[in-house]
């Protein structure tokens, strides 16, 4: 990575054992594209006097070379197992790895196309 990745953590004081988690993810997210430019996770911890419910947040802000923006800023709604935070993070590289994905298909024009889509189902012989 070019740059240090910044991790912050607001509500609450930095979890050495979320850093280290993080950092894993991060690697296996470098692994499989390559390289990342730079990186910044934000954990939202739950502010235990509010009403709502206690469910983590975690944001994460990737670019990768050529200026491609990767943002994974997934609200969580009324599902409990937000409430772990070890969960939370998963869940957050999980959609990251997913649209690092997807971003390299697009890169190396592997998109299929609505008439490519049209034109193998008429190729099909009637069953």
């Amino acid at each position: 990575m070019e740059t240090p990745v910044r991790i912050s953590f607001q509500g609450s004081t930095p979890s050495e054992a979320l850093s280290n988690l993080i950092s894993e993810h991060l690697e296996t997210l470098e692994r499989l594209h390559g390289r990342l430019t730079s990186c910044q996770v934000v954990v939202q911890v739950p502010d235990r006097h509010h009403r709502t419910s206690n469910l983590y947040s975690i944001n994460i802000h990737l670019v990768l070379p050529g200026n491609i923006d990767i943002n994974v800023d997934h609200t969580p709604q009324e599902d409990s197992r937000f409430s772990d935070p070890v969960f939370a993070v998963n869940d957050a590289f999980r959609r990251a790895k997913r649209l690092i994905k997807e971003k390299s298909r697009k890169q190396r024009g592997e998109v299929k196309n609505l008439h490519e889509r049209v034109d193998r189902t008429l190729d099909r012989p009637p069953s």
